[in-house]
């Protein structure tokens, strides 16, 4: 907070110069005495502790002009790396493959947020159905999450879309031990070939996908889970699917 005070006080030190008797085209401050000085400080203290409100709207200005320039540095991120985030082929895409606004998630199963955010985002797709839906597998919370991440798109690349999104969902509830042996009863339970996807998960394909999404949200700045892009937004965090829902619906009317 005191980094933040200086440049207000040296701005509110500047214009109240300006404010005094003397004409503003006669004053240099670069040749004030000391005297000078020392009033001029006791001026600028004085008039700050009357008017302490002076502090709060000046933070509050700068935190909206940071905001504004984070949300263009956002959106320009978002632009230069369009291409892999949209159009994937290594991706998942559901809700509404032809719907006017996209949401991509970057995600990690064994993060809480990101498991909160599953239902938040199925309800999203469900009440709005004009909504393209796309999932980045982005393990960062270590080995389990790894191995959650290879088993999920080894589903994809040996049973397809479908079954993956079987595994995604399944995997979102999942409580029981991240590792072979869990995946092989999950696959099973789920109906499908645990022999093939457990050997494919180490494949180099399978690294591919994931590397790729990491090097994409290092570019992004994706420093946790969930991180979203809907529109030409950066949504950086757990967002509701009201909330969620009302940013989409002001996407639409720019």
């Amino acid at each position: 907070m005191i980094l933040m005070l200086r440049p207000i006080l040296s701005a509110a030190s500047f214009s109240l110069c300006f404010a005094l008797a003397q004409p503003a085209s006669a004053l240099d401050l670069e040749r004030l005495s000391e005297t000078d000085r020392a009033l001029l400080r006791a001026e600028i203290r004085a008039y700050l502790l009357e008017n302490p409100e002076v502090i709060m709207e000046a933070v509050a200005v700068l935190e909206q002009r940071e905001a504004q320039g984070q949300a263009q540095a956002d959106s320009d991120l978002v632009k230069v790396n369009a291409e892999a985030l949209f159009n994937d082929p290594n991706s998942w895409v559901g809700g509404n493959p032809e719907g006017d606004l996209t949401l991509v998630e970057f995600m990690d199963y064994r993060c809480g947020y990101c498991r909160r955010a599953f239902d938040d985002i199925k309800g999203l797709l469900a009440a709005d159905g004009n909504i393209r839906f796309i999932i980045k597998e982005f393990p960062i919370l270590g080995e389990e999450s790894l191995l959650a991440s290879r088993f999920a798109i080894a589903t994809r690349q040996v049973a397809g879309d479908e079954a993956y999104k079987t595994v995604h969902d399944a995997l979102m509830s999942y409580s029981g031990t991240m590792n072979e042996t869990g995946f092989t009863r999950l696959a099973d339970t789920l109906g499908l070939d645990a022999t093939k996807i457990v050997a494919e998960m180490n494949s180099d394909a399978v690294t591919q996908v994931i590397a790729a999404n990491h090097a994409l949200g290092q570019r992004m700045k994706i420093t946790g889970t969930p991180s979203f892009v809907m529109g030409d937004q950066m949504l950086r965090g757990y967002l509701p699917q009201d909330a969620m829902q009302e940013i989409a619906n002001e996407i639409r009317t720019q």
